[in-house]
């Protein structure tokens, strides 16, 4: 059967990002790559416990419901860089927790982002910081999925997160901000100036515009239905605040995407909104913005723009050849996860 791609949402996650590795990671630090082989061989069928993206993962495959099961509306591929008998474990647990992804890409050591157009990606998940941004070098949209010990409850209903610039949108506004520390007016003349020239898109523009079809969707449901509640929700949560609200605003009408939530916080704390609103995943391309949150919200890290451009990776922690997480960065362990969730009302 060929492989479509049409109206349909595709992510890629690595196995470092859906689950959590942290003791299979110290057994081949402690013991090698052929040790390491055995050892997942013998522990085949002992299930992987959740990480950082699995909430998230879940919760968007869960959407599928929406469209008949032979053309479903999204599709998520594991990406990892161990070879397929090592892999055998991870695909296993995918069916353990009953998740609904058959496909997989195995590359023994080899980044796997290198696929992401092949399969016509919108998002590429990764424990990898070296990964996502080779990716994001590569025009391809990706995130960096952080260390969070959130824990998300009950329900079935899925809320995402994005910042603005850097991530929807490109970094033309930040550049001129950062361009002109201590002087925000000339930064607010800027947008002000260019309020109805939507911004060019950003590294996960598409992603919202892929999130936009299964919310046409689902009012389509609610519309035939009136009892169907809608599960997905999308905000919008940015440093920004008026005047230069407006082009932010004008941006996402120039590219025919909405959003169901706008936080224009002009300088309060983003954590603040995420403690109450608890997004499944919120995209940021500033750590500073992610850490604070890393209680209540699984956050990515889009190392894309200007703000990214000095960063030091040699204090990034790497991930393994055979596409574990480092301890530093694990995910978090099975009692801080757990893949059945009971709701937070927001």
């Amino acid at each position: 059967m060929a492989y479509q791609l049409e109206n349909r949402l595709v992510i890629g996650v690595s196995s470092s990002a859906l689950f959590d590795l942290k003791e299979s990671d110290e057994y081949f630090l402690e013991h090698g790559e052929e040790k390491y082989r055995t050892y997942q061989d013998e522990h085949i069928d002992d299930t992987l416990q959740p990480g950082v993206a699995f909430p998230f993962i879940q919760r968007l495959l869960s959407l599928n419901d929406l469209r008949d099961s032979a053309d479903p509306l999204v599709e998520v591929l594991v990406l990892s860089k161990n070879d397929p008998s090592t892999g055998l474990r991870v695909m296993r647990s995918v069916a353990a927790h009953k998740l609904q992804i058959s496909r997989a890409v195995f590359t023994q050591g080899k980044s796997p982002y290198e696929y992401v157009e092949a399969f016509d990606m919108s998002l590429f998940l990764s424990g990898n910081r070296q990964d996502v941004d080779a990716a994001i070098e590569r025009g391809f949209p990706a995130g960096h999925v952080l260390p969070s010990t959130a824990i998300y409850t009950g329900g079935d209903s899925l809320r995402v997160a994005f910042d603005f610039d850097g991530v929807l949108g490109d970094d033309e506004a930040e550049r001129v901000y950062q361009e002109n520390p201590g002087d925000i007016s000339k930064y607010y003349a800027y947008e002000t100036l260019n309020r109805e020239r939507p911004l060019a898109p950003g590294p996960l523009q598409r992603l919202l515009q892929d999130l936009n079809m299964i919310q046409k969707i689902e009012t389509a449901r609610k519309e035939s239905d009136p009892a169907y509640q809608p599960r997905l929700r999308i905000s919008l949560i940015t440093a920004r605040s008026a005047p230069a609200h407006e082009r932010a605003v004008r941006s996402l009408s120039g590219w025919g995407v909405t959003v169901n939530d706008a936080f224009f916080l002009g300088g309060i704390e983003k954590s603040k909104v995420l403690k109450v609103m608890r997004p499944h995943i919120f995209f940021d391309d500033q750590t500073t913005h992610l850490t604070p949150s890393a209680g209540f919200a699984a956050g990515v890290h889009v190392p894309y723009g200007v703000t990214n451009e000095t960063t030091d990776l040699s204090e990034e922690s790497s991930t393994l050849a055979v596409d574990l997480v480092s301890p530093e960065t694990s995910a978090t362990s099975a009692h801080e996860l757990h893949p059945v969730d009971v709701e937070h009302h927001s």
